[in-house]
């Protein structure tokens, strides 16, 4: 196999010089670059990256774990995640835990395994807390995103959940809702929890008494049971409005509020956090509270590097971004419910 001594042989200079070419540092004149270069195409020469992170101490990757992969909102931290990554030269895999912990303990095991350099996580919940531990356990840098978990004192970006759901509410008061609906993702994670607690804080404030009967339980990742918004429409007085804790739920309770025959916003009004990809979506539908998602990205793998390269830090950094409101047609003004 052509190794670096075949490529120093070819463009004349000594093995160091093209070892500080492949790894970009110490100088190197531009011309004696270009040759090396040239050198390392002609050979087909691919530096073996193993060897270079057992001299440097670093592998150049981050690993970058998250629920599910197939909401736009964790798309587009992996795409900020990635944007930075690729500017320090790193290389970021991807972990899709499904909100399961021991799926999440499997790609915590693979990053220990490749000793990879920092790691950024959207914790799966509460019992993240020891998957977590373990990556301290081993000195391995990581960043938390959109979720916190008790008991662990880390670096955090995150959106204000309580703030974001309570702007939705005031929203839906303002157009004269008052029968108003929850379905919260597990409340096992702290999104979940913020965006309950806001809506009760909510219905408090504005002098609405809290039904129980209002409040259901779902999954940020599973497909929605029926029975769930079967029994909302059930409820006496039936709700005019339902506040969704994400664009996943809200898009299954409109698809499953409208086979019961209920039309959104005519019947049932409906809100939610976090955006779908607007680039698929011929007409945007839903009023949401949106999260720059991307920044959450960008932003946790500069803090991360931060970390990784040594740089003095006093203690845990958290970062939460206010919500945007936008409003659009899912949500209209409350009407009397039609009575058999």
């Amino acid at each position: 196999m052509t190794n670096i001594h075949d490529v120093a042989k070819l463009a004349q200079v000594s093995s160091m010089t093209v070892s500080r070419v492949i790894n970009g540092n110490g100088y190197v004149k531009e011309q004696t670059k270009k040759r090396v270069l040239q050198a390392m195409k002609e050979l087909n020469y691919v530096p073996n990256s193993l060897a270079r992170s057992l001299v440097r101490q670093k592998t150049q990757t981050l690993a970058l774990i998250v629920p599910d992969i197939r909401n736009p909102f964790f798309t587009t931290i992996a795409r900020g995640t990635e944007d930075m990554a690729r500017k320090q030269n790193y290389r970021v895999i991807l972990g899709n835990t499904d909100e399961n912990v021991n799926k999440e303990l499997e790609y915590i095991e693979m990053c220990l395994s490749i000793r990879v350099d920092g790691v950024i996580v959207v914790p799966a919940g509460n019992e993240s807390k020891r998957n977590l531990k373990m990556l301290s356990e081993f000195k391995i840098p990581y960043v938390l995103v959109d979720r916190e978990v008790a008991g662990i004192h880390s670096d955090v970006v995150r959106g204000d959940s309580v703030l974001g759901t309570k702007q939705l509410m005031d929203h839906l008061f303002n157009l004269g809702h008052q029968n108003i609906a929850i379905i919260t993702g597990s409340l096992t994670t702290s999104t979940s929890r913020d965006r309950l607690l806001g809506y009760t804080q909510a219905l408090k404030e504005s002098g609405i008494e809290f039904r129980a009967e209002y409040v259901k339980e779902a999954s940020y990742t599973k497909p929605l049971n029926n029975q769930v918004v079967h029994e909302l429409v059930s409820c006496t007085p039936r709700p005019t409005a339902i506040f969704t804790a994400n664009n996943f739920v809200a898009a299954q309770t409109v698809k499953l509020l409208r086979q019961q025959n209920f039309s959104v916003p005519e019947d049932v009004s409906i809100v939610s956090f976090d955006d779908f990809d607007q680039i698929s979506l011929a007409e945007p539908f839903l009023t949401v509270a949106t999260q720059p998602a991307y920044n959450f990205g960008s932003l946790a793998t500069q803090m991360l590097f931060e970390v990784i390269d040594g740089i003095p830090i006093s203690g845990p950094r958290k970062i939460i971004f206010q919500p945007e409101i936008i409003i659009r047609r899912s949500s209209g003004a409350a009407r009397p419910i039609s009575t058999p």
